[in-house]
């Protein structure tokens, strides 16, 4: 969560759905089979759908634009003060890895960030932002209608937290990267830490880089 935590309500929704959306393709036995693990946790889960938001250099990219590329969207805000920049650093560092280790393969991984505070997140905004993370990172913004429909489609949820007219506020938002595959269906999770096991670090870099070399084929 950006800028603190979920309030209770969304949380209530979030998690269950998200829960309900890994454990789509599980076994009886509460673990995935062997067909389910080579598609992913995630194969025929409803997330994501077309779109047409801007980048951070002011040009209209749709979702078809990626096309025949892997993908990795992430949810956040520029102005985030914890969360997501942790997140952002974590994926994209063992992205760099993966790109070392394995270019080709790495080559077919468009990563994405799409704003979920577009009243503040402009492409002038958005542009030193993803260069800071990776100079492939593209950041993703639009209209406020445009990204709560985006939001709706790939199951993420946002709320502003502060009274209207406010220019400090925060954002709080589930906090899920996805990995689709090349033709734009969702494949699996990608890790992140979770705050509430503090002796666990699930979005180690490493984990994250695990999780491309497992899914990107």
């Amino acid at each position: 969560m950006a800028g603190g935590t979920m309030n209770k309500a969304k949380i209530a929704i979030a998690l269950p759905l998200l829960a309900l959306l890994a454990a789509c393709n599980m076994g009886t036995d509460g673990n995935a089979s062997s067909g389910d693990s080579a598609q992913g946790e995630l194969a025929g889960a409803r997330i994501g759908a077309p779109f047409t938001l801007t980048d951070q250099d002011g040009k209209p990219r749709s979702w078809d634009d990626f096309k025949g590329q892997y993908r990795l969207v992430y949810f956040g805000y520029t102005y985030c003060p914890d969360v997501c920049p942790v997140d952002l650093q974590r994926i994209m560092q063992a992205f760099s890895q993966f790109e070392k280790a394995q270019p080709a393969l790495a080559a077919k991984v468009q990563p994405i960030f799409i704003s979920v505070d577009p009243a503040r997140d402009t492409p002038a905004v958005l542009k030193p932002y993803v260069a800071a993370f990776h100079p492939r990172l593209i950041g993703l913004t639009g209209t406020p209608e445009q990204i709560a429909r985006v939001a709706k489609d790939f199951v993420v949820l946002y709320n502003v937290e502060g009274k209207p007219g406010d220019k400090d506020y925060l954002v709080s938002h589930s906090r899920t990267p996805y990995l689709f595959d090349p033709d734009g269906k969702p494949v699996a999770l990608v890790p992140v830490d979770d705050p509430g096991t503090p002796d666990v670090d699930e979005g180690a870099p490493d984990k994250v880089l695990a999780a491309l070399r497992k899914w990107v084929k």
